[in-house]
């Protein structure tokens, strides 16, 4: 009777399985048949005899199966990590909430989970709302302007305050490498997602990036700005991520086409005919040569040399073939602000990208680029931190000769710093130049007409991006400490030409070069008597 039993049981579990085994069967084919085609099979592929043939058409499906595959992984992450931040966040609430409700024991209602994480997600884009991401905020003086740090794949380019002054960081700390890894790794999963593009797109990778700029505002979250390569000249991606103390969160991505973008070169000058004769070989590789969208406004003060400069302005000129230029002659004495003022109002075309300038300036054509990129009319005006050179014959006081000013511009501890106190060299449109109300004419001679403006457009609602940039130097020239000036006011001119003049190690080396001599000599002393 017991084997007829297990018998019994053995045949009805077998038959079990096999309905089982059925039903998945058929399951699958009703789903096969019932799904609808997907995007894949409504792609316009090779045909089998077309130019391409059968090896195209598999490229194609391989290609794209691969994108598919990098999208879903990259989908997988965002949302594994999303709800490990979710999580932690929702106990830190139950936990908040649980504190301040109860703090003898449990007993009260808890939100459920569900309404926990949406309010986490809406705090978290009420933090991009408050962030100086899609519109300025108006800060009461420059000192509580955040600015930004720029960076490329190889460096960072920070400013530091201090004795320490490292103008760049390479190799980079672990933890900023791979935060600054992870944004661009977000930026190319969305740029290569293909939601986002066309089936035709290609593919892009670490090696179009160009370079970013990020800041972090310390009650909001971090805000990057990654500019890529796009599929054309003067053609750019950008995109801008923000990551709210939890997951990188995209804000927006842009195309951006500058093929006919003009720049408006304003140089205010009186005399120094030398200096405008280096700008103008700089300007002409660069602007001339290499960029091409470039016009140049030269406001000249008085008539003492002007005959030379526009000399050099017209050689230029039939050199070069270049004759986007305007000569302004204006008699007074020298105001900057003044012929800053008088060169951007007298532009008399549409709208144009105005670049305040000065004579002892040297930038490359990536800069200018740069200039473009970080200005947008009515929205945003860009004031770089410019790299100042130290004094060359002491930097390279112990080589034979000074190299070439080229080989001259590297940006290291030993050669200069960021002339972070300077903001007079700006990059604006000139419809925001002219609705903020232009410069403080009542402002004579060199400084103060630069702060006023920035901090009247730090009143207002644009943005001001602020960051060091690697293509734009203020070349070095003597500062002179004049005898009129009180001992105060000398003081302080000689404190500021010492700063200008060489790093603090550099500068101790030359206070306390008697004793290195002397030690010199002692140690050649002692050589020479061991061998005698």
């Amino acid at each position: 009777m017991r084997m007829l039993r297990r018998g019994l049981l053995a045949w009805v579990s077998r038959v079990v399985v096999l309905l089982v085994l059925l039903c998945c069967a058929v399951s699958v084919l009703y789903m096969l048949a019932c799904t609808p085609r997907g995007d894949e099979e409504q792609l316009a592929l090779p045909r089998a005899n077309g130019p391409t043939g059968k090896a195209g058409y598999q490229a194609v499906l391989q290609e794209w199966e691969e994108q598919h595959r990098n999208y879903v992984s990259s989908l997988k992450r965002q949302i594994a990590q999303l709800k490990v931040e979710l999580q932690e966040r929702s106990e830190q609430l139950r936990n908040g909430q649980y504190q301040a409700s109860d703090p003898a024991g449990p007993g009260l209602d808890r939100a459920p989970p569900e309404k926990t994480q949406a309010d986490l997600l809406a705090f978290l884009h009420s933090q991009v709302d408050k962030a100086e991401v899609h519109a300025g905020v108006k800060l009461a003086t420059e000192y509580a302007a955040v600015p930004f740090d720029s960076f490329t794949l190889q460096k960072v380019y920070q400013l530091e305050t201090g004795l320490t002054r490292h103008p760049e960081e390479k190799p980079v700390r672990k933890d900023k490498r791979d935060e600054l890894v992870e944004a661009i790794e977000s930026a190319l999963e969305t740029l290569n997602s293909p939601a986002e593009g066309s089936p035709n797109q290609r593919p892009y990778t670490a090696s179009d990036f160009i370079e970013g700029i990020y800041r972090t505002e310390r009650d909001k979250g971090t805000l990057y700005e990654l500019t890529f390569k796009g599929d054309h000249k003067h053609e750019f991606k950008r995109l801008v991520l923000f990551r709210p103390f939890g997951p990188i969160m995209k804000v927006k991505k842009e195309k951006l086409n500058m093929a006919n973008t003009l720049i408006n070169v304003i140089v205010p000058l009186a005399k120094r005919v030398d200096k405008f004769r280096q700008f103008m070989q700089n300007f002409r590789s660069m602007c001339i040569q290499q960029d091409g969208r470039v016009h140049l406004t030269v406001v000249y003060f008085g008539k003492e040399e002007m005959n030379e400069v526009k000399g050099i302005l017209e050689n230029t000129s039939k050199a070069a073939n270049f004759r986007n230029f305007t000569f302004i002659q204006l008699n007074g004495e020298f105001s900057r602000g003044k012929g800053l003022d008088v060169g951007a109002r007298f532009w008399k075309g549409s709208n144009v990208l105005l670049f305040f300038c000065d004579v002892d300036i040297y930038f490359t054509s990536e800069f200018l680029n740069t200039c473009r990129l970080n200005t947008q009319p009515g929205k945003k005006v860009f004031y770089p931190v410019l790299f100042s050179q130290y004094n060359p014959g002491i930097i390279y006081g112990h080589h034979e000769a000074v190299p070439p000013l080229e080989q001259q511009l590297v940006i290291k501890k030993e050669t200069g710093f960021w002339r972070d106190f300077g903001f007079g060299m700006t990059c604006q449109y000139r419809s925001d130049f002219i609705n903020i109300g232009g410069f403080d004419l009542d402002i004579k001679g060199w400084g103060g007409e630069d702060v006023h403006l920035y901090r009247k457009y730090l009143h207002s609602n644009l943005i001001v991006v602020r960051t060091p940039v690697r293509g734009l130097f203020h070349l070095w020239h003597e500062k002179r400490c004049l005898d009129e000036l009180t001992p105060e006011q000398y003081k302080m001119c000689m404190q500021s030409k010492a700063m200008n003049e060489a790093s603090h190690g550099q500068l101790g080396m030359l206070v306390f070069r008697h004793e290195i001599e002397a030690h010199l000599r002692k140690q050649k002393q002692k050589t020479s008597s061991k061998k005698t």
